[in-house]
């Protein structure tokens, strides 16, 4: 009898309930607010007759000698269906497996107790790597679940990692009152801990769709999962940790005990598949790490991200604000706009420099647009829809569609090209509520969106430009970079040689430009190849903003073209006539979202503002109200040369108001008394210079001079020498 057959024989009484008994990794009572739920035994009942199975058939396969090659080349002996990656690990170092997470086995992750098959290269990977950390938390996601199941009998949906930790949806019982609280994170932690202690392995076992609908049927949620995502005749994996049994494609570290520290750190409520229409659920966020040095190094991070948090810092700065009758569009008041309006202002005296021509276009187009472009059958639940005439309108998401129609506006020649496009128009999105975050996810917001319309020839020329200007951006914010070419999906539309040849001069770009990039293989949308770019703040925490993306579709999907030269065929597209061409067209922004783009820099700079882009650029300070007037000439004059500034005319003392315009951020105090009235000058101190105390005495139009350069130079320093 075949495995297969083996394993489709094995049922259990569903109507019978299966009997009690204390599984590997049950918690005790006094930690466990329902009674252990029967779904638990009788789910492990049927586990342990399946990999029972499955064990015996992996323990009747040949044994025979294999190669193991390590990823610096080396090579050592291993037997197929026996020797593991833990036992390369340990046959290198005692250290080393120890800190191993999960292997990568011919370039797939591997569980590292899960045997070789056949000669086999071998890479070992540790937390510190980016699928370490992925495996590592996705294992202490496990953790939570089975904490979870045991405190609330609950039905489990998803349990990914994220990219600072985990999460777990569940779905409470009927019977559970209220959602989670805070008052439940200490007994979960507790579940867990015991977890952790048992040190309870991770097991595989591969399965058929129809047992898995056995195996969970007392979960809906569970049950359509498996009946959405897998194909009928499909098997997948199951993994088991104590009492858990999770459907889970793995891997996993190899026990509970990996996570040496651990906690919860916030709930919210959500919705099944994040669809509104579908059951509420309760989602549990946790972290953990290897050791607990670097759990409190992660609190003291919370520490200071609480500290900058831009929603904090915006109230005290009086920089935006929201109100529920616009949920997700932020007010920007008179501060907040000034750093908005710099910021728009830069990127505008870059477009200058760099060729771009700006243009506005319509804020609500026809759905016929939104056909056209394909956005109304993919994005159109996203959108702010509205009926006008009889016929039905939306809020632009994008401005691509609108740039298409004013490129094929008249005919283009190839001496046009390339033509690029910059649009500030306001963008709509219909993001859930439940997900609107301050200024990082809002519905209404502004890009520095461009659109290049170039030759298929000029697609490397272009990129090298759009790396070069955002890194003149981000150098200028102090960011650091990463560069990522993603490519070719299974999904693309248009032809390989094409996608090929993109590709091609993305990589030659990327090259030319000197940053260090990786490949993303299959991860390009499906109408172009892209580089996704992210940046690191202050905090070394990553953020996506920029984005540079070939498009291939839309100038199908619109029929673009342009007038080739006189000797020129139109090899790249038979549809149309031999001297007409179709162009490439090149998404591209580098702020991003300018709200967003605002929300990161309030917490990478910590309120403490640059002087270009600082709302309080200048304090005017008199001595004693003997002083006023001229303190009062002082600010008209720098005011008439485009400054912000303010002057301090209260009956506070000296020192006071020194210290309420170092706490207020103004980048540089005046202090003015007898002898600057005397001279006309100034008595300059910066924010930020802890040797400027007593100032340094300057001429008032010397004074502007200066700011004027450290405002141009659009450094992070506020140095005034």
């Amino acid at each position: 009898m075949s495995l297969e057959e083996k394993m489709s024989q094995v049922k259990v009484d569903s109507a019978k309930p299966a009997k009690k008994k204390a599984a590997k990794g049950g918690a005790s009572q006094n930690l466990v607010l329902v009674e252990r739920p029967e779904f638990i035994d009788r789910r492990i009942e049927i586990f342990e007759k399946l990999k029972k199975i499955q064990d015996e058939e992996i323990a009747s396969r040949p044994r025979v000698p294999i190669k193991i090659t390590l990823a610096d080349g080396s090579v050592r002996d291993g037997v197929s269906y026996e020797t593991t990656p833990m036992d390369i690990a340990k046959s290198i170092s005692v250290s080393l497996a120890k800190r191993l997470v999960i292997a990568k086995v011919n370039g797939e992750l591997w569980d590292t107790l899960r045997a070789f098959e056949q000669d086999s290269t071998l890479e070992l990977l540790d937390f510190e790597s980016n699928e370490g950390k992925k495996v590592y938390w996705h294992s202490s996601a496990h953790v939570l679940g089975e904490a979870a199941e045991l405190r609330f009998g609950c039905s489990l949906c998803i349990g990914p990692p994220i990219e600072e930790g985990f999460y777990y949806e569940f779905g409470l019982p009927e019977t559970h009152e209220g959602g989670v609280s805070e008052a439940d994170y200490a007994p979960l932690v507790s579940l867990a801990q015991k977890a952790i202690k048992e040190k309870q392995p991770f097991e595989r076992l591969i399965v058929t769709k129809e047992q898995l609908l056995d195996m969970f049927a007392y979960n809906k949620y569970k049950v359509q999962l498996i009946s959405s995502k897998i194909p009928d005749g499909e098997k997948t994996t199951v993994y088991r940790c104590g009492p858990l049994i999770d459907l889970c494609r793995g891997p996993h570290v190899p026990d509970t005990g990996r996570i040496g520290s651990f906690m919860i750190t916030k709930n919210s409520a959500s919705y099944f598949l994040g669809d509104a229409a579908n059951d509420s659920l309760q989602r549990m966020y946790g972290i953990s790490f290897p050791d607990k040095k670097q759990m409190a190094e992660y609190l003291k991070f919370l520490e200071e991200a609480k500290r900058r948090d831009h929603r904090k810092i915006g109230r005290e700065q009086e920089l935006f604000y929201f109100s529920e009758l616009s949920p997700g569009s932020a007010f920007f008041l008179p501060h907040g706009t000034r750093i908005y309006n710099a910021l728009v202002g830069y990127i505008r005296e870059l477009y200058w420099e760099h060729g771009f021509q700006e243009v506005m276009s319509p804020n609500m187009f026809n759905s016929k647009l939104w056909e056209q472009s394909g956005h109304w059958q993919n994005y159109r639940d996203d959108m702010f829809l509205l009926d006008v005439d009889k016929e039905q309108f939306a809020l632009k998401p994008m401005n691509c569609p609108g740039h298409c129609l004013l490129f094929d506006m008249r005919e283009r020649s190839y001496r046009e090209l390339p033509l690029r496009f910059a649009d500030f128009g306001v963008l709509h999105r219909n993001e859930a509520s439940g997900a609107l975050t301050g200024l990082t996810r809002v519905r209404r917001f502004q890009q520095d969106d461009a659109h290049i319309f170039c030759a298929p020839n000029q697609v490397e020329s272009e990129i090298l430009g759009q790396l070069q200007f955002l890194r003149k951006v981000y150098d200028v914010f102090g960011f650091t970079f990463e560069l990522v070419l993603s490519t070719r999906p299974e999904n693309y539309v248009g032809e390989i040689a094409i996608w090929d040849d993109a590709e091609r001069q993305l990589a030659s770009a990327m090259d030319t430009f000197g940053s260090k990039w990786e490949f993303n293989p299959g991860d390009g949308a499906f109408y172009g190849p892209k580089i996704d770019i992210t940046i690191r703040d202050a905090l070394n925490r990553r953020h996506q903003c920029a984005t540079i993306q070939l498009d291939f579709q839309l100038p199908i999907r619109f029929n673009l073209q342009y007038r080739a030269p006189a000797d020129a065929a139109a090899e790249s597209d038979p549809a149309i006539s031999s001297s007409l061409l179709r162009p490439v067209i090149v998404h591209r922004a580098i702020l991003g979202s300018v709200e967003r783009m605002i929300a990161i820099l309030i917490e990478n700079f910590a309120g403490k503002w640059p002087f270009w882009l600082s709302p309080r650029q200048i304090m005017v300070v008199p001595i004693s109200p003997n002083f006023n007037d001229y303190a009062e000439l002082v600010r008209s004059s720098l005011h008439a040369a485009s400054f912000y500034v303010e002057v301090d005319l209260s009956g506070l003392t000296l020192n006071k108001k020194i210290r309420n315009a170092q706490l207020a951020q103004y980048n540089l105090i005046c202090v003015v008394g007898a002898q600057e009235q005397a001279e006309r000058s100034v008595n300059v101190r910066s924010r930020d210079d802890a040797d400027s105390a007593r100032g340094s005495t300057i001429t008032l139009d010397d004074f502007i001079e200066k700011a004027k350069q450290l405002r141009d130079s659009k450094q992070i320093s506020n140095s005034f020498n």
